[in-house]
């Protein structure tokens, strides 16, 4: 992306044609968009326009950007498809935009459309721009770097980072790249990793199978520590002290057979949006804490609204047969006490309570969720949403910015809480996404790496991050800062969640496939099939690849 088109400024019809042709993502346009003062009618036209996969991405992970010069390589990508009558009329739609004035802080990172269903780089944060109270941030201000005198008996080293792939998140790569190069010595290449979390996982594992030696810090997803394992070193004799604040949940995920091979960086895990103004128009003074006061208060609420609007309906949630699945039902299950799928080594998903509160989301399609949710990615429920057209929804926290957009339908009339539990669970829990840092084996600057990973993964820089790109914070201590607090409100809900990750660990190579298993059986049992059934199958499927 060149400097023009990451510029906070951006016109608005070269952010729709970066979205149309590939070189945006979907999360990004959503956010910059409502920096830029696009409505919401708007933002939803042309992502509709555009269809499911807003990009294509380049095997070779992107342009390169060297912190030692201001030139870039431009990398191949093949535009998405789309049709050119309809992304007009939604260009033209959305061009007519007025611009927001001033800055909007108010999303996370947010759902990939790929194997994650979360943390990406999409964030709302007008780059360059302070943070509303927090002058003192901008994007050309980074921390200083407090390990820099170690750090500094690699000076002349050279790094080469793939890093986030667009927008806010790669500028402020670039722009704290920059910050440890200049007060280190240590030459920092960034290098944009493929968008598709599936294409980043495929262009590692070929740089491992040639134990190639071009690749020294590394982005990795939630889900891939462990898969990822044999080829990455232990951070842990370096870096282990700068987990301790840190939420465990990760720190488990990215601890293989005692080693610590990936440095979590940041993450987001899902929420239940409400419409603050229908549960005060029809009695309730809170959000629910059930699942079954939600089907209750949804009933009502959908009952009578629907007279004055007929597509209304009570709650919508990830209910497709893909990995967003596999986030929403391990919520619902670990909402209920039916554990974590794969615990120990063990599968563990083949019990009554998971088959319990499956039974009682079953019972939610067709009745306070459209029959079509079964095909619901995150897209479709921020459309019904932020559309005005759902009174609940389940979904990750960049849907916060569209939903705050200036001629939002929802504007002013919606809230953030945590996921309802089941009559067997004892506190709400939320999926983690999110994105972490590792160092190949095959790199020959390991000690160089390791260091600048310190300084990426300080809080200092932790805390920046959050305030500038609205990236959420796995620090503890930094998510309860006042001036995080105030760019990301809903942290303060996230207090009271309990963060569950997904079978990663126990699935490492195999993960993919099992959670395909796992989302597949899920979804059969949304459309109508027995919930004990599907477990049961699942379990003997997840039983075959289970890390041993």
């Amino acid at each position: 992306m060149t400097a023009e088109q990451q510029s906070p400024d951006v016109q608005p019809r070269q952010i729709l044609n970066a979205l149309r042709q590939g070189r945006l993502s979907r999360r990004d346009f959503v956010v910059r968009a409502a920096v830029l003062g696009f409505s919401a009618a708007a933002i939803n036209a042309f992502l509709v326009a555009c269809g499911g996969s807003a990009t294509s991405t380049p095997a070779t992970g992107g342009a390169t950007t060297s912190t030692s010069s201001s030139t870039s390589k431009a990398a191949t990508s093949s535009a998405a498809s789309t049709s050119a009558t309809s992304t007009s009329a939604a260009a033209s739609s959305a061009g007519s935009s007025s611009a927001a004035s001033g800055g909007s802080s108010s999303a996370a990172s947010g759902s990939s459309s790929s194997s994650s269903a979360a943390g990406g780089s999409g964030t709302p944060a007008a780059a360059g721009t302070p943070a509303p109270g927090n002058a003192k941030y901008n994007l050309n201000n980074p921390p200083a770097v407090a390990n820099s005198s170690d750090a500094k008996k690699y000076s002349g080293q050279k790094i080469t980072f793939y890093g986030d792939t667009s927008g806010i998140g790669a500028e402020l790569d670039k722009a704290i790249s920059m910050k440890f190069q200049q007060e280190t010595g240590v030459e920092v290449q960034v290098i944009p990793r493929p968008q598709d979390t599936n294409d980043t996982y495929a262009l590692y594992q070929r740089a491992f199978q040639g134990q190639s030696a071009g690749l020294d810090v590394l982005m990795i997803d939630v889900v891939y520590p462990a898969a990822f394992a044999p080829h990455l070193i232990d951070l842990q004799p370096k870096l282990g002290d700068m987990t301790k604040d840190m939420l465990k949940s990760i720190v488990d995920n990215n601890t293989v057979d005692g080693h610590l091979v990936a440095m979590p960086y940041f993450g987001d895990n899902g929420f239940l949006y409400y419409r603050t103004d229908l549960l005060q128009k029809y009695g309730f003074n809170a959000p629910p804490k059930t699942w079954d006061e939600l089907q209750q208060q949804a009933k009502k609420i959908m009952d009578g609204e629907k007279g004055s609007n007929p597509n209304f309906t009570g709650f919508v949630f990830q209910g497709k047969a893909y990995e967003g699945l596999t986030c929403d039902a391990l919520e619902w299950i670990a909402s209920n006490g039916g554990g974590l799928i794969i615990e120990n080594g063990k599968v563990t998903v083949d019990n009554d309570k998971a088959a319990a509160i499956l039974t009682t989301i079953k019972g939610f399609v067709n009745t306070i969720s459209p029959q079509g949710v079964t095909g619901y990615t995150e897209t479709e429920t921020q459309n019904t949403f932020v559309g005005g057209n759902a009174a609940f929804a389940r979904n990750w926290p960049y849907m916060y910015a569209t939903g705050v957009a200036p001629e939002s339908k929802i504007n002013g009339k919606f809230d953030l809480a945590p996921l309802p539990i089941g009559p067997s669970g004892q506190k709400s829990v939320g999926c983690l996404g999110g994105w972490q840092l590792g160092v190949p084996k095959y790199s020959k600057v390991q000690d160089a790496a390791q260091e600048f990973i310190r300084y990426m993964c300080s809080k200092e820089v932790i805390k920046y991050r959050a305030i500038i790109g609205n990236y959420v914070p796995l620090y503890t201590d930094v998510a309860q800062d006042p001036d995080v607090q105030q760019a990301q409100p809903y942290l303060k809900v996230r207090e009271n969640i309990d963060i569950v990750v997904r079978p990663s660990n126990g699935l490492g190579e195999k993960y993919n496939q099992g959670s395909t298993f796992f989302y597949q059986g899920v979804n059969q049992v949304l459309t109508g099939q027995d919930p004990k059934r599907e477990l049961q199958q699942i379990a003997q499927q997840l039983q075959a690849v289970v890390r041993k």
